[in-house]
């Protein structure tokens, strides 16, 4: 069989109470609309009793891809479902959030230009001024300045919300943006904003985290990936690493390892989301893997 190109291929996701008959009706359905399965991926949380599946097919026939999502309507309606189907060739619109720390926010320009990451940049949104960033090339992706302060703090984030809205973003990334979002907009971008921060064991917070852990002489650095929820970095987890640190580390050496770790945390969930691969299971995630 020829290789399917990513633009000839389609994505369903989909989570509902398990009951008998899920993966059949799924499969009967495309097979009835001639549509050919290429993977397919199912998880049964036996503990929460919900049934999560990923699918990606192809069309054989000559059905238009419209009626046959139109048409998943009636038997996703039968079980329950929350799902979704797009074509894997259609990018998402993202907005990339940033603070004076920059080195996300360059590792995703870079994966973006180099088609690592399938998005279609909607803006840069700093709350900084643009001099900040002049080492960096935002050629044809709009640069806003949006700067904050705790008495403004609720007028620019309805400046942030219109702007989202505005330009139809579906994904918004944390790229060190270091603001913590209202209980308001995190509930209106759940499921929609992942955010990347620093985990260490044993964890510190506040502030020179890394000193704190250089300070008790830890032997593992980390980073973590969440969706935004208006608990301060307690949303559901995307994607976790860690890194080993010696005792001839230095607080520096810890800062540095830090970046690499948050770079490549950060780039593996966007990732993850925009592939369509995470699905919500209540305070987790259900991520299908490549």
């Amino acid at each position: 069989m020829p290789v399917v190109p990513p633009s000839a291929q389609y994505v369903l996701t989909l989570s509902c109470p398990n009951k008998p008959g899920i993966v059949a009706g799924v499969s009967a359905y495309l097979f009835g609309e001639s549509c050919n399965i290429l993977d397919a991926q199912q998880y049964d949380d036996t503990q929460s009793n919900v049934f999560f599946m990923r699918v990606v097919f192809n069309l054989v026939g000559e059905t238009p891809f419209e009626k046959i999502s139109a048409g998943f309507a009636d038997l996703a309606k039968t079980f329950n479902m929350n799902w979704t189907m797009r074509g894997v060739a259609q990018k998402k619109r993202v907005m990339v959030l940033v603070s004076k720390f920059d080195h996300c926010l360059a590792d995703l320009l870079y994966r973006w230009r180099i088609d690592e990451l399938p998005m279609e940049l909607t803006a840069v949104v700093a709350n900084h001024p643009r001099e900040t960033y002049a080492h960096l090339d935002f050629d044809g992706i709009p640069f806003h300045h949006l700067p904050v302060s705790r008495d403004t703090k609720m007028e620019q984030e309805t400046q942030l919300w219109n702007l989202v809205r505005e330009t139809n973003t579906e994904l918004v990334v944390l790229a060190r943006y270091m603001q913590i979002l209202s209980e308001g907009l995190s509930a209106k971008l759940s499921g929609r904003c992942i955010n990347i921060h620093h985990s260490f064991l044993p964890g510190f917070k506040g502030a020179n985290p890394y000193k704190q852990a250089h300070t008790r002489g830890v032997k593992l650095i980390g980073a973590t990936a969440h969706y935004v929820t208006s608990d301060l970095d307690e949303g559901p987890i995307i994607e976790q690493d860690v890194e080993r640190i010696s005792h001839r580390d230095l607080p520096e050496d810890l800062v540095r390892k830090g970046r690499d770790i948050e770079r490549r945390v950060l780039a593996r969930a966007v990732r993850h989301h925009l592939e369509d691969r995470v699905i919500l299971n209540g305070s987790k995630t259900v991520v299908f893997g490549d």
